[in-house]
This record gives structure tokens, sequence and C-alpha cells, in this order.
């Protein structure tokens, strides 16, 4: 049984409608969400086409429900025969984030700062149902901080997108209750996070390769997250995702010549996608001359069906072609506490500024339109 704190138990038994005291802060960290039962697939499916391929494909709308149960089919063929009834471990590990990123938040701020995690697909933590809850409990101040990818410019799009959506379902009839809001949009040049993915791989290196490999022989694919490069004048992320992958790189590339970026495409027809894809940068690098190819995800912070799944495949294909190259699939840095503290370091300018910031009252009634006149 879990010892459950006598505050919360009060806080669930208390609906408390009232506004906490101007100096609280939730912070929202946000992530796509993954099937945990196989029935959600279409479901999973439909949301994320709405979301995500409306901003590229040329697709109506009307498909999206035939095309998400289609998709599904597939899917549950993949995790489910191929692949022994895999479960994503994504939800698990975001909320093992969550939970290591408020205890160093409250760390410094006590309980004036709580973490909530919203998925953009996976109920019962779509945005609109975790913003009712920080509602609820009172609070007049959230920060916006997409985790999952950490292009974030396309990705946190949507979750602003979801975001907003929700704000709209829960005004209020007077004012609004949300008074201020900050946002992270990404941490893709960020020193800190550049230092920890070349550290970890260099760990990997020293501890496993060393003695069987010279440097040169050593092959590193740096996994981005796939974008598309024509998204209706979406910033796709493919100008950030670029920038990790070159500042990665500079901090390796002196000791291990062998390397390329490696894009985690969805293959989608019609799409012209980032180049090149995992399995042609393994097959560059093989080509001149690796014999050990390393697979670090660096454009993930949490682990997901396309670092696990996708990566497991490529490598698959691979050990096919070139028996005589060996291959390390790496994790993504998930819950790694040295990447926990610079995320709750990252947030807490931010904190600091919404407690002291003096909240705004937003009246959509009140809102008056604005013509253009021309003279």
């Amino acid at each position: 049984m879990v010892a459950i704190p006598e505050k919360l138990q009060h806080d669930h038994e208390h609906s408390h409608q009232h506004l906490l005291s101007e100096d609280h802060v939730a912070v929202l960290l946000m992530g796509y969400g993954e099937v945990e039962s196989y029935e959600d697939f279409a479901n999973y499916n439909e949301q994320a086409l709405n979301l995500l391929t409306a901003k590229f494909a040329p697709v109506p709308t009307w498909i999206y429900p035939p095309l998400a149960k289609i998709l599904a089919i597939f899917d549950r063929h993949e995790w489910g025969h191929t692949h022994h009834d895999f479960i994503s471990p994504h939800n698990a590990i975001f909320e093992k984030q969550r939970v290591g990123i408020e205890q160093e938040l409250q760390y410094i701020w006590g309980d004036k700062v709580k973490v909530f995690k919203a998925f953009n697909f996976c109920a019962p933590f779509l945005p609109k149902q975790v913003l009712a809850e920080i509602k609820h409990q009172g609070f007049s101040k959230i920060l916006i901080y997409p985790l999952l990818v950490v292009d974030s410019i396309f990705t946190s799009g949507i979750a602003i997108e979801q975001v907003n959506k929700a704000l709209v379902e829960l005004a209020d009839d007077s004012e609004h209750w949300l008074k201020a809001q900050r946002y992270i949009p990404s941490f893709y040049n960020r020193s800190e996070y550049i230092n920890l993915m070349a550290r970890l791989v260099e760990d990997k290196i020293e501890h496993d390769l060393v003695k069987g490999y010279l440097p040169s022989q050593i092959g590193i694919v740096l996994m981005n997250h796939g974008c598309p490069h024509k998204a209706k004048g979406f910033t796709s992320g493919i100008d950030e995702s670029q920038a990790l992958y070159e500042l990665v790189r500079e901090k390796l590339i002196h000791k291990y010549p062998l390397i390329s970026v490696g894009w985690l495409n969805h293959d989608t027809p019609l799409i012209e996608w980032t180049q090149p894809n995992a399995t042609q940068a393994a097959e560059n690098l093989i080509q001149l001359g690796a014999k050990m190819i390393i697979f670090m995800p660096i454009g993930f912070a949490t682990e997901n069906h396309e670092t696990l799944l996708d990566v497991h495949h490529i490598i698959h294909d691979l050990e096919n072609k070139n028996d005589d190259v060996h291959y390390i699939q790496m994790e993504c840095v998930n819950d790694h506490p040295e990447f926990l503290r610079m995320v709750a370091s990252w947030a807490n300018e931010y904190i600091a500024e919404l407690m002291t910031e003096t909240g705004i009252t937003v009246n959509s009634h009140h809102v008056t339109h604005h013509h253009h006149h021309h003279h």
C-alpha cells in the first residue's frame, strides 16, 4: 500500500475552486503520450493525424477516421506480433521525469510550484483534462514546458494549439482564471544538454569499445526527430534540430571523426522528409570504414516507439546487409538525474518571473475588433 501524504488526501477530499495566492505556479510538462492498450490505437492515430499530419499532408480531413483505423491495424501487427505485445515505456518514463523535476523545483520553491504532465494524444492526461485540474486546484499562473522532442518548435506548436483550445473551453463568463503564462520552447542549444549528450556517447565508448576499435572505426549516428520540409509555412524544427546536431558533433568529432545526423522520419507518402534517415546515415559511415555504429538519440528526451522499435528495425536491417559491423542502440536521456536537474534549472527564471508578476485580467467579452482603415 502506498502512503499518501495527508495534504494530498486533503486536496482530493475538498474541491478548492478558490485561487491560490499569486505566487503559486503550475508547471505543465508536455509530451505525446503513447498507447498502453491496443484498443486505443485508432483513437490515438486520429488525434495524431488531426494535430500533426494536417500541418503538412495534402489529405482531406474526412479521411482521418478511416485512415486512423487502417493505421491501427498496422500498429497492432507491429507492436503485437512483430514485437511480442510491446507496450511503450514512454508514459511511465515521462511520469518519472515529472516526479524528478517536481522534486528539484520544490527543493527551491516548496509547494508554491507543482508539476503536471499532459499528453497530446492520451487520455486521461489530455491538455484539456490537465488544465481543468490545474484550474480546479486554484492555480492562476502557468509555465508551459514541452519536454519530449528537443526541437520542440513544431511539436510544441501543437501543444500550444491544444492548450489554447482548452483555455477557451475552460474560460469563465467574466474574467479568465489564468492570469500569467510563460513558455520554454526548446533546449536544443543549451550547453548543459549538449555536453551531457556528448559525454554519454564518450562514456559508452570508453567503457565498452575502447579496446576493440580504433576511434576512426567508430561511427556515431546522432538521431533527431524527423521533420517534413514543407509544413504549410509552419516552422518545422529543422533549423533547431540541425543546430543541435552540429553542437553535439563539434564536441565529439576531433576524437571520433565518423559522425552523421540520422533523422527518425515517418515514412509517409507524398512528404519530403529530412535526410539522411538513420539507416542511410549508418550505411554512409560504414562505407567510410566504420566497424561499430552507435545510435544515440539526441532529438528525443524520452524513450518512445520511434527510439525503441524504429531503431530496432533499422539495426536488424543493417545487420542483414553488413554482418561484419557491430551496432549499439543507446537510450534517450530519460530520467537521468543530471538531465532532470538541468530541466528544472531552466524553469527557475520563468517561475521567478511568474511569481512576482502582477497577473493580468483577460475578459474575452471586452475585446474590441480592430479594422484596418485605408486612407
